[in-house]
């Protein structure tokens, strides 16, 4: 009676002071596996083997699994605990024994974990973006566990953007938001933002880890004209009666709106090609186009020389000058030379009239 006692009172002085006992005796009890890393509500089961010879040195010696939730079987120096549904967040069990000088006790570490029950992406905005212009990815995560061991990775398409851990140190299903800066750009438009969220839980958990990803988010960026064509190309030489082509294409978002400011000032251009029929003088000079939308505008100058052909001149000119030749030839010849010569043919008449006079006699 007395020995059961005192050896009650020792079973019990150790669970008080088991916390404390030596975890780095020569000894120690070798825990199957070493770590455990159970989902919440599923079984779980480790096997102890309290030591080979320093506790069966004595009958006395404690034999023992320390838990809070499951039940321990003893097969002479081994222990198997076993849990038909794991329902706490926090563990410590122990595998020990105790000898009249010695404490000795092995650790199980146990990690419950809970995959996220939603994951979900959002921006700090509502309504298209503007490129050039920053915005915050959020990446709510709901109801996982533990924290400390989800990671976060942003995406776009497949391009990995960045990647953020939790800092929370409970055991407990929580609920985490992260958040990853970006400057929107063209190529931005019409992309696919998305987030995953993993549990890293280390060799002992599931392969691959678990993984919960989020919707897509499909972006709409508004960004300025982007020019299709160099903003100041080489100046442009055009044969006089050609027809010029001139094009000045851009992309945007909102699709951008095209003006043209022309030499001659006339006319109301709007599309993203100009064309003018057979050219002339009055066409050489400077083309501007100006692309524009809702975001920001940009232009293209255009510098047009008309080459102007002078040999139809030179032809005019010399017909002209052969018909002004023929002119002033006909005024000579009709004023001058015909006039001389009915000068000449009325001296002829007179004398021929002068010499007839002479030859008939006159009567007495």
């Amino acid at each position: 009676m007395f020995s059961n006692f005192v050896l009650l009172f020792s079973f019990t002085t150790f669970l008080c002071c088991v916390s404390s006992c030596d975890v780095n005796c020569a000894d120690k009890p070798v825990l199957t596996p070493s770590a455990l890393v159970v989902k919440y509500g599923d079984p779980a089961s480790a096997t102890c083997v309290a030591c080979q010879k320093a506790c069966l040195s004595h009958s006395d010696n404690v034999i023992a699994m320390e838990k809070s939730v499951g039940n321990t079987t003893k097969n002479g120096t081994t222990l198997t605990w076993t849990v038909d549904r794991l329902t706490e967040w926090a563990l410590a069990p122990k595998c020990f024994y105790s000898t009249v000088d010695n404490q000795c006790c092995t650790h199980l570490s146990v990690i419950v974990y809970q995959p996220p029950e939603n994951v979900s992406i959002s921006l700090n905005h509502t309504g298209p973006l503007t490129e050039h212009t920053e915005y915050t990815l959020q990446c709510s995560v709901l109801n996982v566990a533990p924290a400390r061991n989800l990671v976060v990775t942003f995406y776009r398409g497949q391009t990995k953007l960045g990647q953020e851990k939790a800092t929370s140190d409970s055991k407990e299903p929580v609920n985490e938001r992260f958040a990853l800066s970006f400057n929107a750009s063209k190529e931005d438009n019409g992309a696919q933002f998305w987030c995953e969220a993993k549990l890293e839980l280390g060799a002992y958990g599931p392969q691959p880890p678990p993984v919960v990803k989020s919707d897509n988010l499909t972006a709409t960026v508004h960004y300025g004209p982007k020019l299709k064509v160099p903003a100041n190309p080489a100046p442009i030489d055009i044969p006089e009666g050609e027809t010029l082509n001139l094009t000045c294409l851009a992309d945007g978002n909102p699709n951008p709106l095209y003006n043209w400011s022309l030499p001659s000032k006339t006319g109301n251009h709007s599309e993203p090609i100009l064309t003018i029929k057979s050219v002339d003088s009055q066409d050489a000079g400077q083309y501007v186009c100006t692309v524009r939308n809702s975001v920001s505008t940009a232009q293209v100058t255009f510098n047009v020389n008309v080459k102007v052909d002078f040999t139809i001149y030179i032809i005019v000119a010399v017909i002209l000058a052969v018909i002004v030749i023929a002119a002033v030839a006909a005024v000579f010849y009709f004023f001058y030379y015909k006039q001389n010569k009915m000068g000449e043919y009325q001296l002829k008449d007179v004398f021929r009239l002068g010499t007839r006079h002479q030859l008939i006699p006159q009567s007495s």
